[in-house]
């Protein structure tokens, strides 16, 4: 008995080594594909800065009039009302 607990004992070893090294092995092979040449080159410029500074043009179009805001806002609050409450329905 003990001899044949000592076997399963062992295969199971062996088949968790087995399963780690082709675990292992996939890996490897990803890493062994990328080489030097897959590297993005660096920038000739290292001290050059983005442009904090500099603004965007101006806007071409002109701000929403006050009236046809507060009719959008109220159109947004009607539609979140009607969520509310068909949600409130469907519990």
């Amino acid at each position: 008995m003990s001899a044949l607990w000592d076997l399963q004992k062992s295969r199971l070893v062996c088949c968790a080594l087995l399963i780690a090294a082709f675990m292992l092995g996939g890996c490897s092979s990803q890493l062994a594909d990328m080489s030097a040449a897959d590297t993005p080159a660096h920038p000739k410029d290292p001290a050059g800065y983005l442009p904090v500074h500099d603004l965007p043009p101006d806007r071409d179009q002109a701000i929403i009039p006050p009236d046809q805001r507060a009719k959008i806002e109220a159109e947004l609050a009607a539609a979140r009302d009607r969520q509310a409450v068909a949600v409130k329905d469907a519990k």
